[in-house]
C-alpha cells in the first residue's frame, strides 16, 4: 500500500504563479456569490484550512478539494477546459501517423559492388 509524501513536491516558481492565480480568482468568485469561507468550505466538505489552501494556490491542496471547492461555486464545467486543446499532443501524434519517407535506392556500379573502404589488413599489400 502507498503512503501519502509528507511533503507536496517541489513547484517550480511559474508554476507557483500559476496556482496563485486560479485560488484568486477561485477567492473572488466565492466573494461575488458573496459567500463566506465558512459557508463554502461546509458545502463542499472540506475544512475551512483546506479552503483558505485552495484560495491561496497552496501546492499542498489536492485536486479533490479544488474539484470540491469548483462544485461548490457552480463552476465544477470549468474544468473540461483543462488540457482540452492539446496542441502539441496532437503534432507529436499526426507526426507517428505520418507515412514515412524512403530514401530511393543507389543503384549498383556495372562493374560490381562498391570497392571497400576497410583499412588494410597485415600482410595485404
Amino acid at each position: 500500500m502507498e503512503t501519502m509524501p509528507s511533503k507536496p513536491p517541489v513547484i517550480f516558481p511559474q508554476e507557483q504563479r500559476l496556482l496563485a492565480q486560479l485560488g484568486e480568482r477561485i477567492r473572488l468568485a466565492r466573494l461575488r456569490r458573496k459567500l463566506s469561507n465558512a459557508v463554502v468550505a461546509g458545502r463542499a466538505g472540506i475544512s475551512r484550512t483546506s479552503l483558505y489552501k485552495v484560495e491561496s494556490g497552496d501546492p499542498g491542496a489536492t485536486m479533490g478539494s479544488y474539484l470540491r471547492v469548483l462544485a461548490a461555486l457552480g463552476l465544477e464545467n470549468d474544468l473540461h477546459g483543462l488540457a482540452a486543446d492539446d496542441k502539441v499532443g496532437r503534432k507529436l501524434q499526426d507526426l507517428a501517423l505520418a507515412p514515412r519517407k524512403v530514401a530511393p535506392r543507389r543503384k549498383q556500379n556495372a562493374a560490381g559492388p562498391p570497392a571497400s573502404t576497410s583499412p588494410l589488413h597485415i600482410g595485404e599489400a
